[in-house]
């Protein structure tokens, strides 16, 4: 600050510097005149011309002291003056830089406010994720828990004797009949509560409406005064006190009976997911299993788990529609499993198509299942509460989605009638003579002559519950691979299949039906009837019964696929024909026209004899092809008693149709 000080004023002092040199030089100069100047003659007048001579400089050196002293008194206000504005200068400043201090220093508290929230924020978020892995975990071993539990349970009843089960059976519908009976006091004693509290609160109103009228008539009768009023606020605020202490007391227990609620159908939900997971383990089983008594043991679990499942459903407060439509799925699996059960304990098998089915009940579940465990996961309290309040949210909508879920339909399957029964009555294949591997390759090169086989390589055999097969892999000239089975029994070629890659449609569904015709003519198969298509892609599956003196044998199926880009065989399978196929004396008792006269509610076109399967046994009945309204059915009527044997409904989508 001195620096700027001394450049602010060094114009001044500079100034009276160089007045002080002219002062100087001319005092000097004066000197050097009187010097030099020669001496005056001496007269009168020298006097008088010396005196002024030497008052003239006197006057001037005045003049310069003065003028010295005003710029020095001028210079001294300048500087005065330049110290001034320094110092304002300086306080200006020193004011800018404390502001600039401040702000700093309030941005460094901001930018520690920031911090510390985010830190906290961080923290929130690492304890909600820590505490969703701890209840997560939690589940999951409650789960397990539940799993043992039953899984003991299972051991438990399968280890019983008959003796042990009736006394458990005994005692469990004891005990739930005592819960039962429990469950109807405790409303019985809630409602002899509720009418009490009722009651007591109309007396309590009459005895108000009485003090009141007795009170009015004393304040009538008497005067007014001090000791009435504070008697009056008295109880007033006695009054006040005690409706205060009953409305905290009733908040808190209804804020106990909404967290018991809570907890109530948080629990239902666990309840549900766990009876889901279970079922969909006895779906997925059921899938793969064959034998009978492990699918009625599973079907009887899949009964109970949708029994179980829909009791739960109805403690949940869906939307009307939401519950119809996952409360249909699940009575739907409940009832298909109740009639498999049956049909198993009428010692007959399921098949291919109820097998498609149990299929399509099991996508469904684990889809439900699934959605159900990413709700329990991560269903927050508040998200349930609001759900519990009727508000729209995250569960609504994720019911929402499950009831759309159940409403799923299977994929379309186009299938003939019967399709999958395997071996009806007797096996026409155990009759005939084995065949060597060798054998069998030899044959299976004669059946295939057409596809320029360059390799057969044979990989082992197939024992099935039917029959017995070789098996084969092979591939043609052009590096493609095939796969075909040939019976041990007689060398009959049962299943062949190849990948052929079919992109244009380039023949005809007659066309395909000729060219399978061909192919099954020579494998030894002539006698038979279209009764099935599907049209997947642009390759057509054609399905094939025997077709004797008129009736068609659907016991004897065989299904062929044909590539409508190439025109060649891709597939067949012949298995249901070579086991069931033989001559039979095939005479009906009753008459097309009578047996026709016995639909009713139907239009029917003229009916033609079929052999069908029913539950074992073959069956002649008449097959019509009737309409109600704008659907299709396929209706067998016995053709001996005029019953009706069995009824399918016709399929007419963009990959099948039925053909006459």
């Amino acid at each position: 600050m001195e620096k700027k000080i001394g450049k602010n004023v060094s114009s001044g002092a500079k100034k009276v510097e160089r007045v002080e040199q002219e002062q100087k030089l001319q005092a000097e100069a004066a000197g050097t005149a009187s010097k030099t100047r020669k001496p005056a003659k001496k007269s009168a007048n020298k006097s008088v011309t010396k005196n002024a001579k030497k008052s003239a400089p006197a006057k001037k050196e005045v003049r310069v002291q003065k003028a010295v002293k005003q710029e020095k008194a001028a210079a001294e206000k300048r500087l005065e003056a330049a110290k001034k504005k320094a110092e304002r200068k300086e306080k200006k400043l020193m004011k800018r830089a404390e502001l600039k201090q401040k702000k700093l220093e309030k941005k460094a508290r901001l930018q520690e406010k920031k911090l510390a929230k985010k830190e906290m924020i961080a923290k929130k978020k690492a304890e909600r994720k820590q505490s969703l892995i701890d209840k997560k975990a939690a589940l999951k071993e409650k789960r397990v828990e539940r799993k043992a539990e039953k899984i003991a349970r299972r051991e438990m009843l399968k280890n019983e004797s008959k003796a042990e089960k009736q006394k458990r059976i005994a005692r469990e519908k004891k005990e739930r009949l005592a819960l039962k009976a429990k469950k109807r006091e405790s409303h019985d004693r809630a409602r002899e509560e509720r009418a009490k509290a009722r009651e007591a609160a109309r007396v309590r109103k009459s005895e108000n409406k009485k003090n009141k009228r007795e009170h009015k008539t004393q304040r009538k009768n008497r005067t007014a005064g001090f000791g009435g009023w504070l008697a009056a606020v008295i109880s007033l605020g006695v009054v006040c006190l005690a409706l205060a202490t009953v409305v905290t007391a009733g908040g808190f227990r209804m804020n106990d009976m909404n967290v018991a609620e809570e907890n109530g159908y948080r629990a239902t939900l666990y309840e549900m997911l766990s009876v889901s997971e279970d079922m969909d383990n006895n779906l997925s089983k059921l899938r793969v299993s064959s034998g009978s008594n492990e699918q009625r043991k599973l079907l009887t679990n899949v009964l109970v788990d949708s029994a179980l499942l829909e009791s739960a459903l109805e403690r949940i407060p869906v939307d009307a529609a939401t519950g119809t439509d996952i409360s249909a799925f699940v009575n739907k699996t409940n009832a298909y499993a109740r009639r498999l059960l049956g049909k198993l304990a009428a010692g007959h098998t399921l098949t291919e198509t109820e097998r498609n089915t149990l299929i399509y009940l099991y996508n469904v579940n684990d889809k439900l299942c699934r959605e159900l465990n990413e709700l329990v996961l991560n269903v927050e309290q508040g998200e349930l509460r609001a759900f519990l309040k009727g508000a729209e949210g995250s569960v609504s909508q994720k019911f929402g989605e499950m009831g759309q879920t159940s409403k799923e339909s299977p994929e379309e399957i186009v299938d003939a009638p019967f399709s999958g029964e395997g071996n009806v009555q007797e096996n026409r294949l155990s009759g005939l003579e084995e065949v060597s591997s060798a054998r069998a390759e030899e044959l299976l090169r004669g059946y295939l002559q057409g596809y320029h086989l360059s390799e057969v390589q044979y990989t082992g055999e197939t024992a099935g519950r039917d029959m017995n097969c070789y098996n084969f892999v092979m591939t043609d000239e052009s590096g493609v691979e095939l796969f075909a089975q040939v019976t041990k029994n007689g060398g009959k070629l049962a299943f062949f299949d190849l990948y052929e890659a079919c992109e244009q449609k380039n023949f005809t569904v007659e066309g395909c039906d000729s060219l399978a015709r061909e192919f099954l003519k020579s494998i030894g198969i002539e006698n038979v009837e279209a009764v099935w298509l599907s049209d997947a892609g642009m390759v057509a599956d054609i399905t094939y019964v025997s077709f004797d003196d008129g009736v068609l044998g659907y016991p004897d199926m065989i299904r062929v696929r044909v590539c409508e880009s190439k025109g060649r065989v891709v597939g067949v399978d012949a298995k249901g024909y070579l086991l069931n196929y033989t001559d039979r004396d095939l005479s009906a008792g009753l008459s097309e026209a009578e047996v026709r006269e016995m639909l009713s509610g139907v239009e029917a076109e003229g009916g033609r004899l079929a052999l069908i399967p029913v539950d074992g046994e073959e069956v002649l009945a008449y097959e019509y092809l009737c309409t109600y309204g704008e659907d299709e059915y396929v209706i067998y009527l016995n053709a001996q008693t005029g019953e009706e044997e069995e009824v399918f409904i016709v399929r007419n989508g963009l990959q099948g149709r039925y053909l006459r």
